[in-house]
């Protein structure tokens, strides 16, 4: 009989470690707060969703016939980097319609949504170590691809004094204590809806030329104006960067397609990265943004229908004890400062989900300090979605 040989020892394996720059990317609250409120759902519960800025309509109805007739050629394939020339044409056309601005259509390219034209900014703008102002509140993802880039983010804090918006003399002092590279300003802004008006947007773009610093103007909520139209940073400066997207007005959040409007300096290089980092944008996308120009009857609707919603809100919540809001100009958010509730935004708004089945996104996940007391409510769900959110908040609160 032969020994049984007792098998060779493997040699142990090494621990394989993480990037370092993961521990600087904080977890996107909003998305937690989906994912908790889809758990809830599937054990049977009722939700209210205004935890996340998606639209409830869907795409206008000629960007989804665009959709299918491209599906039915056959063949869907790569597009160059930059976009297909009839929709950067297209996009450049728009910035002359809306605002008056005269636009050569090479100067527009067009990205998988406003997210990847973030990215694409920030790797041809900015070296490592670079500081980038931003504001708090402010949109969380801004802070996390800094991060994850290895640039610094520098908070501007908002202030009521100041009508919530960042404010050229703030910059200015900002790089007076360390230089900046860049300014990163959005409006109507995300959590609150607040618009920086013409004037202080055009001293903001002033002041970043003055200084050296690139101006990034984060404008994907234009068109979603409940008084005066937004205006966009190209107006003043044509070094500006701006970026925007199909997804908020044109209700395209899942076709994943934006753009961005650099300096003629930058095409080629940011067209570099884009043929790298992602080859194109996608291609069925692009037809139906394009076609999404059409749709203008149905999108105003649906902006009707925000507005609506919004008179609602600022209605009743001031009933229901939440009387001190960022000033709601545009978007589809109201923030609000629940102090008188709690002191945690986080805990509330998981209690709040559990027992009166509303997700809200707490503020912490837009300003990691003074967030721990306010709420966002996103509105851009159906009316009677609304007044049953206000209905449970009503008995959920008293």
């Amino acid at each position: 009989m032969q020994p049984i040989l007792s098998p060779k020892k493997k040699p142990p394996v090494p621990c394989l470690s993480l990037a370092r720059r993961l521990d600087r990317v904080a977890p996107f609250l909003a998305m937690d707060v989906l994912a908790a409120a889809a758990a809830k759902e599937r054990r049977g519960d009722s939700v209210i969703h205004m935890e996340v800025g998606q639209p409830s309509a869907p795409a206008p109805r000629a960007a989804r016939e665009a959709a299918r007739a491209a599906l039915d050629e056959g063949r869907i394939g790569y597009t160059e980097a930059l976009g297909i020339a009839p929709l950067r044409e297209r996009i450049a056309r728009h910035y002359r319609e809306a605002y008056g601005v005269s636009l050569a259509p090479e100067r527009v390219i067009v990205t998988t949504g406003s997210s990847a034209g973030f990215v694409l900014a920030f790797l041809s703008l900015f070296d490592p170590g670079d500081r980038v102002a931003i504001t708090a509140p402010g949109y969380p993802a801004y802070r996390n691809i800094l991060a994850a880039l290895d640039l610094a983010p520098v908070v501007i804090p908002l202030t009521k004094a100041e009508g919530w918006i960042m404010t050229a003399e703030a910059v200015a002092s900002a790089h007076r204590e360390a230089p900046l590279a860049g300014v990163l300003a959005m409006s109507p802004a995300n959590p609150s809806g607040t618009m920086i008006g013409a004037a202080a947007l055009a001293r903001l773009g002033e002041t970043c030329r003055d200084l050296g610093l690139w101006f990034v103007s984060d404008e994907i909520y234009h068109g979603l104006t409940y008084a005066a139209p937004a205006a966009t940073a190209l107006a003043f400066d044509d070094d500006a960067v701006a970026i925007n997207s199909f997804s908020k007005y044109y209700c395209m959040t899942g076709w994943r397609v934006g753009w961005i409007v650099v300096p003629k300096s930058l095409v080629r290089p940011i067209e570099r990265l884009a043929q790298n980092l992602y080859i194109s944008p996608p291609y069925l996308s692009q037809v139906a943004a394009l076609a999404a120009f059409e749709g203008r009857d149905e999108l105003e609707a649906v902006r009707e229908g925000y507005a609506r919603n919004r008179a609602m809100l600022l209605d009743e919540l001031p009933r229901l004890g939440l009387t001190d809001m960022h000033p709601v100009d545009g978007a589809f958010y109201v923030y609000a400062d629940v102090a008188r509730f709690t002191n945690d935004s986080i805990a509330f708004s998981g209690r709040m989900l559990a027992e009166a089945g509303v997700a809200a996104t707490p503020g912490v996940d837009f300003d990691p300090i003074e967030g721990a007391h306010y709420l966002r409510f996103s509105f851009a769900g159906s009316e009677d979605d609304c007044r049953e959110a206000v209905r449970r908040l009503a008995g959920w609160l008293k």
